[in-house]
């Protein structure tokens, strides 16, 4: 006591004491017939991660969220990996590797290639270090770039940490992590489960536990606030719930998320609404008061989470997650989108007075850019994802044309199931009918002989619809038949009907006229060229005559 008050009167830190007060928590090496993991479940990537790490002398472990649900007997969709090597140690052990990331350097060790590539996420263990003596920047990640760069420990004015590349022991690595469950290591070549913070106790308790003082740990990343709305989503229907001292500053942090990067923002958003449980994610933002103020976009997307088109377009995600198909973010915001782009649309169908109603195609291209304009900004509003929305959206007038070549290139389109989708939705809530959804799912699928079928049969109905051109018979009486054509024009040769003096009509008849006795083609008469000097005669058109 008496060395703590004369070090605090010499504005000296104890940092021995300090060092003796960190949480590290009490290591626990579990066996396998007390936490049950099956082995089974974990990915052959991810096993040979391990042993190649240990092979080489470093420790090494899966751990994170992998180990939590292989605790409550699910299968992990990703599998990260910590260890005792540095980043550039593990990337000298792979063949495919690549150190990535600034504020935490992480290496992603890939297997295979193009959309069947898996990656192994592989972390160093990172020292528990204490913010209150890490170096400080008055800046953020953009403004003071060039002063984080010599930096492996830095943190903001409000204490947000910028950088955290200082490497220890494993109890600090497990100290730093969020939530208990989160913090466990499994070796699966001894099939231990190495546990500091009572992990397992909160798995079996259904608890969601942050480590340490909540508050603290929401101010050094306010990420951590998104992360504990997605893992409460993630595992509601197995019970969890979270633990008062968690929860309590959960909802008042969130003026924290004002200082973390828009693109940081929008990547945390795609997850919660992109790992499957996304309705249950929007249920339980508004539980925990965060149904407004974490992202512009998201707060559309949780106010229009009722509305039937958006919801049906959430249940979709959330059922093609389950069946391990692929899902893209551009189709979802697509959908939560589309009742802004709708009503600019039909506005602009509307023709002004005196005005002829613009095209469909023009009048939605200009509905898009408005939308575009107004809900989705710059961070995710350029590039592929974009891109994307809007051909999804501007193939929809496209779905109404089914005859002549257009249905051929429309599903041709790399795009085309993304933009059928969204009729499908469409036509399910009444927008379109259901069989126009009905009819381009059956062209999707079908051989060329009966999309030319289908081509056909369309074609032929159209020209029964009410209003739809037909042919006729044209009468002598009508305007359109050839016996009203206009008087011949004086400038064409005389046909039947005239000749000259000399017989010449006569004998052009005779000459060109067609066996059916109908009118020859009119021939249009040459014109003479003048001599050189020669002046225009005044006697006709056509004629020329000597000068004087």
């Amino acid at each position: 006591m008496i060395k703590k008050f004369i070090n605090r009167l010499l504005g000296k830190s104890d940092a021995g004491n300090t060092s003796r007060a960190k949480p590290f928590g009490k290591r626990e090496d579990v066996p396998a017939d007390v936490h049950g993991i099956d082995r089974a479940l974990v990915d052959q990537r991810a096993l040979d991660v391990v042993h190649t790490l240990k092979q080489a002398g470093f420790d090494a472990y899966i751990v994170g969220g992998a180990v939590r649900d292989l605790l409550l007997g699910l299968r992990p969709k990703d599998f990260d990996v910590a260890t005792s090597a540095t980043p550039e140690q593990v990337k000298g052990l792979f063949r495919r590797a690549f150190i990535i990331g600034r504020r935490f350097r992480i290496v992603h060790v890939v297997y295979g290639r193009g959309r069947e590539h898996e990656v192994i996420e592989v972390s160093t263990f990172r020292a528990y270090m204490d913010n209150a003596v890490a170096e400080q920047v008055a800046g953020n990640e953009r403004t003071s770039k060039g002063e984080l760069a010599g930096m492996k420990h830095a943190v903001d004015a409000s204490g947000r940490v910028l950088r955290d590349n200082v490497w220890g022991p494993i109890e600090q690595d497990a100290a730093r992590r969020d939530f208990s469950i989160n913090a466990m290591y499994y070796d699966p070549e001894t099939q231990t489960v190495v546990d500091f913070h009572h992990g397992i106790r909160d798995a079996k308790k259904r608890t969601l536990r942050m480590i340490g003082d909540a508050a603290t740990r929401y101010r050094e990343d306010p990420v951590r606030i998104i992360r504990a709305v997605r893992f409460g989503a993630k595992l509601s229907h197995l019970g969890f719930t979270f633990d008062p001292k968690t929860l309590e500053p959960l909802a008042s942090s969130r003026k924290l998320l004002a200082d973390v990067p828009q693109s940081r923002l929008f990547d945390e958003m795609l997850k919660l609404l992109q790992t499957g449980h996304a309705l249950a994610s929007i249920e339980q933002l508004k539980a925990v008061g965060l149904g407004t103020g974490i992202y512009p976009l998201l707060d559309v997307v949780v106010e229009r989470a009722d509305d039937e088109f958006v919801k049906l377009a959430l249940q979709d995600t959330d059922r093609r997650v389950g069946e391990s198909k692929p899902v893209a973010p551009s189709f979802l915001l697509a959908c939560v989108l589309w009742a802004d782009v709708r009503k600019g649309w039909m506005q602009r169908l509307q023709p002004r007075p005196g005005q002829r109603a613009p095209a469909p195609v023009s009048a939605l291209q200009e509905a898009v850019d408005d939308a575009f304009e107004a809900r989705v900004g710059d961070v995710s509003g350029r590039g592929k994802l974009g891109a994307d929305m809007r051909e999804i959206w501007m193939m929809q007038p496209r779905f109404d044309k089914r005859v002549g070549t257009s249905p051929f290139s429309l599903a041709d389109q790399p795009r085309f199931r993304a933009g059928f989708d969204f009729l499908r939705l469409r036509a399910q809530v009444g927008e379109v009918e259901e069989e126009l959804a009905h009819w381009w799912e059956t062209f999707s699928m079908a051989s060329d002989d009966m999309r030319d079928d289908m081509v056909d049969a369309q074609r032929r109905e159209n020209l029964t619809k009410p209003g739809a051109g037909k042919a006729r018979r044209v009468k002598r009486t009508d305007a359109d038949h050839p016996a009203s054509a206009p008087a011949a024009d004086p400038r064409f040769r005389a046909t039947d009907e005239e000749g000259d003096e000399d017989g010449s009509g006569e004998e052009e008849i005779a000459q060109g006229a067609p066996a059916d006795g109908s009118a020859p083609a009119k021939k249009r008469r040459r014109r003479r060229r003048k001599p050189s000097g020669a002046g225009r005669a005044e006697d006709g058109p056509g004629e020329s005559g000597p000068t004087d």
